[in-house]
């Protein structure tokens, strides 16, 4: 398999979603993350809500210990929370918006509305040596936020492009192009994620700078018919023809 320029994260929490569905202790969020990493997966991102809807805090502490590849924690910015990624420091966290009716996280953080609560909770994460990011609509303002922040790293959110019909995704496609852009210029490694899948994946490939791609759901699901190895390997395929400009 050709490496391709985009690292790929794989989110697992809905691998935890089947097994809280029913209570029990399978299947096993770490066997997942292993089998991501078997198949070439870069990093492996996981989602600790305040509700524990799928991933627990033991999900956390026992991925930390057994994968070899990077820890992406995406979390709100609420203290307990804070606490347990001071604990376990994962290589990086993802600071993201997080409401308890949602299903899936449905826009970026306000960080420049957000700008004084972020300051402590980023400068002791970063002081603890880990890599903080934001997750953020590809807004110029929110952009500039995070530079701002001291975030060395944010996540364009991909969702919006994802859930338009093919031919509306042109000016989302363009604000995605921009943000990347200007994100880079201020210094700012660029990853992008959300609601993305094998059928709409090449349609982000004219966005500049991406470092890594950050996708759960649409492996997950295509591991239940094909097996996670073969559902990160397929991703990771899709990947190598990304041939945008890098810092």
């Amino acid at each position: 398999m050709t490496e391709p320029k985009l690292k790929l994260g794989v989110n697992v929490d809905h691998v935890a979603t089947l097994r809280q569905a029913r209570g029990t202790d399978y299947p096993s969020v770490v066997d997942a993350a292993l089998a991501c990493e078997a198949a070439g997966a870069h990093g492996i991102t996981i989602h600790l809500r305040e509700d524990r809807r799928h991933i627990q805090d033991a999900d956390v502490y026992a991925v930390r210990e057994q994968i070899q590849t990077r820890l992406n924690l995406e979390m709100a910015n609420h203290p307990a929370i804070v606490e347990i990624a001071l604990e376990v420091r994962p290589d990086e966290v993802c600071l993201v918006p997080e409401k308890r009716a949602e299903l899936t996280t449905e826009g970026g953080l306000d960080v420049a509305g957000n700008l004084n609560a972020l300051l402590d909770p980023v400068r002791r994460m970063r002081e603890a040596g880990i890599v903080v990011s934001m997750f953020i609509d590809p807004d110029p303002a929110q952009i500039q936020a995070s530079a701002t922040l001291g975030a060395p790293c944010i996540e364009l959110h991909t969702g919006a492009f994802c859930d338009l019909p093919t031919d509306q995704r042109g000016p989302e496609l363009e604000r995605l192009v921009a943000g990347a852009r200007q994100a880079h210029a201020l210094g700012l490694q660029v990853n992008a994620g959300h609601g993305l899948n094998l059928d709409n994946l090449a349609g982000i490939f004219d966005v500049p700078f991406m470092h890594t791609l950050n996708i759960g759901h649409s492996i997950v699901s295509h591991a239940v018919m094909v097996g996670m190895e073969a559902a990160v390997t397929s991703m990771l395929d899709a990947m190598v023809p990304y041939t945008g400009e890098r810092g």
